[in-house]
């Protein structure tokens, strides 16, 4: 399936095991306020589809890894973003995923998203790997994603803290996640290039439709 024959009445849906880290403090202001705590907006995030479709185009499988640099909130645009697909996905796999990131499709938040960036390179075909695994899962793209999360830790007793951040009326990429922080937390493609470790970070189980 290519991207012109994909329209918005295309059916898709990805349930997913995602992982995200990005520039703001623990917790991540963009969660409860909408603006980063830093002024600038870098994250990465990565997924491994578990079940989903774009019509009859299996993306089971499938694994995807982004990089991603506002220079203010992300509602405010002018976003910067990379796409690597795993190098062992099929094309036609490759050509529904781009479209769902287009936004033409619809469906949250690809849909919202889509109007925010300004700038899109890939898909990069690339080896990537996604682990979930709660407060330790990880993402990484050798040479250009290195993602290791890590338990949130309690000052007084050096224990792990379980904390969660949850949308009861549902969330803008996820529901229910596994809130950590990062032991390692750096991307690096061409000019966009960042690190932040020992910032916010979050595990979770992500279900994107346009049927809803």
């Amino acid at each position: 399936m290519s991207p012109a024959e994909v329209t918005p009445k295309t059916a898709y849906h990805m349930k997913a095991d995602y992982v995200e880290a990005c520039s703001c403090q623990h917790g991540c202001n963009c969660q409860f306020g909408g603006f980063p705590n830093e002024g600038i907006c870098e994250f990465v995030l990565g997924w491994e589809v578990k079940d989903g479709a774009v019509g009859d185009v299996s993306l089971n499988g499938l694994r995807v890894a982004l990089i991603v640099k506002y220079p203010n909130a992300i509602h405010e645009g002018n976003g910067h973003v990379v796409l690597f697909v795993d190098d062992k996905a099929e094309q036609s796999q490759v050509d529904a995923l781009a479209a769902i990131l287009s936004g033409k499709m619809g469906g949250m938040p690809w849909e919202a998203l889509a109007g925010t960036v300004t700038r899109f390179e890939g898909p990069i075909r690339k080896p990537v790997h996604v682990e979930l695994a709660g407060e330790r899962s990880r993402v990484e793209v050798p040479g250009s994603i290195d993602v290791q999360l890590t338990p949130l830790k309690d000052p007084v007793t050096g224990a792990d803290k379980a904390v969660h951040i949850v949308y009861p009326n549902g969330g803008f990429l996820w529901d229910d996640g596994t809130i950590a922080t990062t032991d390692v937390m750096q991307a690096t493609h061409g000019d966009l290039r960042f690190e932040w470790p020992h910032k916010y970070a979050a595990a979770a189980e992500i279900n994107w439709t346009n049927q809803k």
